[in-house]
């Protein structure tokens, strides 16, 4: 028999009853019922009962093990009575006699408890993440994301393309001020940088002639974390092709990540890639307040500013009288009540804004019909609120809310109130993955700062029209750029590549950078587009976010195996550590002390 296992924890059957077995794996629970013990043995695979009684030669030692002592026992599978069978366990209908124990790995006094649901801090979690890891619902999300990689890895290369490496250890990017620098004992004085991507190195796969590449890459950011970002390292499916347009690089990966969705989604519908949207960057901020919209939500702001201008609301009118402002409504079906309305109003003044103006409509109370409510109503009057209502396609019961100003100034309060209002109307739905592709991004902003302009976007996207584009307006001028958002999170952001060394210089020019600091900073990748650069495309999806999407997690760190916490510390492997004083002058560093 093998020295530790005949089978695992999931594999007995009726089949295997008289058999003499031997297994290993973890004490989940240890239940005492009247002198005979009972313990759930869990492994990786699964749970099998096994029990012991003083007739056992073993009863003394199976008295000592205690929860997530690893241990082998060896036993006889014997089939349970009809009334105690399991249906919840593919080992239900038996149990194994305990005859001989070996503990193989004593536990101490556990900081956190691995059987049941209990809660516990963050900050446990991840010191003692192996334990934690250890729970079913951990065990669930880590084989999620394995079998998603390995989808997605078929998936590629069914689709043509071949998986390249591309280096870990490279310089410093041009968005340097969130790369991890690595000093170099070779050259004193001088850094690598782990790669923020591999964007540089497969756009040179590219012109080196490669038609198809992917990478399941890993990225290196210090990143400012949040709930659906970690701050340190990231992993994503990194794609490029030459010779391909826009919809060629959306008809590529969105078979792909729909197949994915499906594969592993839990049974949630999944939009078909073909009525994936296309929405302009302009229309998403417009409609949704943001350029990630989750469109289970059918709510869609719209501009109402006509019906304010010159209005008894003063507010509004005279904000109107201001260049560049305009009015919004958020629609709100089956929102139509006094209550609500308030409670809208209280979340804007938690997002630090006055309040939101409102108009709910109701049963007229003279029996007439419909009538319009609220401050804003009794301001503007019954034919201004109508010609809202009309716009906004809204009836009895319906309401909306209303902001103003300049768009920067309440566009993303808008898109959380959009997100608000969705959620406690029960109009989001929940069993759905719902895409759509965010197009058209500008290149340009303006500089409030030095005056001229500054890249808004990727600066490296082709420029829609070329160096023609460029000859005009530059905030007209749109980026061969895109986003796939899902559920009201980016995965996936790409472009069609400027390829063009003469279009490049000229895109960085508006932006205040001469050709001699192009090439100083790009000199690698601009020297390569001189020797016959193909046109190429790509984009890199998320793993980490699309697992934590499927997983149905709210936080990204549930579905990364080691993670960091918020304050991008390991409290396992206590990173960061401070270097031992040989490494510094080995590498002729020396550490500054904190600022007071």
């Amino acid at each position: 028999m093998h020295a530790y296992r005949s089978h695992s924890c999931a594999a007995l059957t009726k089949a295997n009853v008289g058999e003499n077995v031997r297994l290993s794996g973890w004490v989940h629970r240890v239940r005492d019922h009247g002198g005979i013990l009972f313990i759930d043995l869990r492994d990786h695979y699964g749970v099998t009962q096994v029990l012991c009684d003083p007739d056992s030669p073993a009863f003394k030692e199976v008295e000592k093990v205690r929860s997530e002592w690893c241990i082998r026992i060896d036993g006889e599978v014997k089939a349970r009575a009809d009334d105690l069978v399991n249906p919840k366990l593919p080992t239900g209908e038996v149990e194994v006699f305990v005859r001989d124990i070996e503990v193989l790995g004593a536990a101490a006094e556990l900081p956190l408890m691995v059987f049941g649901d209990q809660e516990y801090p963050e900050e446990t979690r991840l010191r003692y993440r192996y334990l934690d890891l250890r729970r079913e619902a951990m065990q669930e999300n880590m084989k999620l994301r394995s079998d998603v990689v390995a989808s997605m890895r078929r998936r590629m290369w069914d689709k043509g393309f071949r998986e390249y490496q591309t280096p870990i250890i490279t310089a410093s990017s041009p968005e340097g001020a969130r790369d991890f620098l690595v000093p170099s004992r070779l050259h004193p004085g001088k850094f690598y940088a782990l790669p923020q991507a591999p964007q540089q190195f497969k756009q040179l796969i590219m012109v080196s002639g490669f038609d198809k590449y992917f990478q399941i890459a890993p990225c290196f950011r210090d990143e400012d974390p949040r709930a659906d970002r970690s701050p340190t390292d990231f992993y994503q499916l990194d794609l490029e092709m030459s010779f391909v347009t826009q919809q060629d690089v959306f008809d590529t990966v969105s078979p792909v990540l729909a197949g994915i969705f499906e594969e592993f989604g839990g049974g949630k519908s999944v939009d078909a890639p073909a009525e994936w949207p296309q929405i302009s960057y302009r229309d998403a901020a417009l409609w949704y307040g943001t350029d990630k919209p989750d469109l289970r939500n059918p709510i869609k702001m719209q501009v109402v500013s006509e019906h304010f201008a010159g209005s008894g609301f003063a507010i509004f009118a005279k904000l109107l009288e201001q260049e560049g402002t305009e009015i919004r409504a958020i629609p709100a079906p089956k929102g139509g009540s006094r209550k609500f309305c308030d409670r809208m109003n209280a979340f804007a003044q938690k997002e630090g804004l006055p309040g939101m103006g409102y108009i709910f409509w109701r049963a007229a109370e003279d029996g007439s019909g419909m009538e319009a409510a609220g401050p804003l109503a009794k301001n503007i009057g019954p034919e201004r609120t109508e010609a809202i209502r009309q716009q906004l396609g809204l009836g009895l019961g319906d309401a909306a809310f209303f902001l103003g100003g300049k768009p920067a100034t309440f566009e993303k309060i808008a898109g959380k109130a959009r997100t608000v209002i969705g959620e406690e109307l029960g109009l989001t739905e929940k069993d759905r993955f719902a895409f759509a592709w965010i197009v058209d991004f500008p290149i340009y902003q303006k500089d409030e700062e030095k005056g001229g302009y500054e890249f808004e976007h990727n600066p490296f996207s082709m420029p829609q029209g070329g160096m023609d584009a460029l000859a005009g307006d530059p905030l007209a001028v749109r980026g061969f750029q895109y986003d796939l958002a899902c559920n009201g999170y980016e995965l996936v952001s790409g472009a069609i590549r400027n390829h063009r060394p003469e279009i490049m210089f000229k895109a960085f020019e508006i932006a205040g950078y001469g050709e001699d600091e192009v090439r100083k900073r790009f000199g690698g990748m601009v020297n390569a587009f001189q020797y016959g650069a193909p046109p190429h495309g790509g984009c890199a999806a998320g793993i980490d976010r699309i697992v934590m999407l499927l997983a149905d997690e709210m936080n990204i760190r549930e579905v990364i195996m080691f993670p960091m916490n918020q304050r991008a510390e390991d409290l396992m492997m206590g990173a960061p550590s401070e270097p031992l004083n040989e490494q510094l002058r080995e590498l002729r560093l020396r550490v500054l002390p904190p600022e007071a």
